[in-house]
């Protein structure tokens, strides 16, 4: 990717933040919005002298962001409302900040005649999908407001570049694990809990038999992906992120060490996350480069960052997913 001005939007969340070091890594001046709703500033306090990044605080849904597109080559738009249960809860925000957001954000790129739009989006869009591993031609099927506004979010993607000619990639994320994962006060993404439990010398919370797999790809390898495909010359393309593999929560229980308490399994989550990506090794010839073994370890040498992370106890998730069984479960 040529040097320029780039853009990101989440920049101070995990996965953003671990683009905008590749990204001034790589010699770019670098553009951060985020309302700091879930990023966090400590998570770029460590490139925050740089004088080729600058980092605002702004709503991604306001017009008044557009000013800071000027000039910019490439945008990276992550920024995004994330989890289940909260979404269930509170649909409004989630359009606002995942659809709206999306909107505002193609509308600043599209008049600012940036080079490349490289969209986070997730394989939730999928649901439970009929086939593994999952191609990106399997049909949508979200099953809660986060995976609705995504797809939505993406479809909007699509149309810009097939109406307006921006030219566009949308990048189907898998479980993606690394250091810098969230640790909002949100129940959500396995590691976050397992390792604050496993700093309290709490047993982790297994979801069922723990037999459940789940296509985990290390965030630099994501990283990567969306650095490759802003190199690339496609537009209008979507594209699954992946590791090439699947693992179960019983082999990362066994690679963190320590002991385990069962949760009852849930509703509407798949037996099995596992990203079909030939169609990104055959566009983009990316593959992804860290075993989960050796991401799993990368992560216990930051485990300190979880410190204060919620702990998470079998009483306090049935609490915070109950809502979660009230609306996707059988019975309703």
């Amino acid at each position: 990717m040529a040097i320029g001005k780039c853009l990101v939007t989440g920049g101070a969340g995990f996965i953003g933040s671990h683009l905008v070091d590749r990204l001034l890594e790589d010699g770019h001046q670098v553009v951060v919005i985020d309302n700091f709703s879930t990023g966090r500033p400590e998570n770029l306090g460590h490139v925050a002298d740089n004088r080729r990044l600058s980092i605002h605080q702004a709503d991604i849904a306001s017009s008044d962001i557009r000013p800071l597109f000027e000039g910019v080559r490439h945008v990276f738009h992550l920024a995004a409302l994330a989890d289940i249960v909260p979404s269930i809860q509170q649909a409004g925000p989630y359009h606002h900040a995942n659809v709206n957001g999306t909107l505002a954000v193609l509308e600043a790129s599209r008049h600012a005649g940036v080079e490349r739009f490289v969209c986070a989006s997730s394989s939730s869009c999928y649901g439970v999908p009929d086939v593994y591993p999952t191609p990106e031609s399997a049909p949508p099927r979200p099953m809660y407001p986060y995976a609705l506004t995504k797809w939505v979010a993406e479809c909007y993607v699509q149309h810009w570049h097939q109406t307006y000619g921006l030219p566009t990639v949308s990048l189907r994320m898998f479980n993606v694990f690394g250091p810098r994962s969230r640790t909002s006060g949100t129940y959500g993404a396995v590691f976050g809990v397992f390792l604050k439990q496993k700093l309290a010398g709490k047993p982790f919370t297994v979801v069922g038999d723990g037999s459940q797999t789940r296509d985990f790809t290390y965030v630099t390898d994501v990283v990567d992906a969306f650095v490759t495909a802003a190199a690339s010359q496609l537009g209008g393309e979507i594209m699954n992120v992946g590791s090439g593999g699947h693992y179960s929560i019983n082999r990362l229980v066994e690679l963190l060490g320590g002991p385990v308490v069962h949760i009852p399994k849930r509703p509407g989550e798949p037996d099995c996350t596992f990203a079909d990506t030939s169609r990104i090794s055959s566009l983009l010839k990316w593959t992804p480069r860290i075993s989960f073994e050796d991401g799993v370890a990368l992560v216990l040498e930051h485990i300190d960052y979880w410190k204060e992370a919620p702990l998470w106890t079998p009483d306090s998730i049935a609490e915070a997913t109950a809502d979660w069984f009230k609306f996707l479960g059988d019975d309703r």
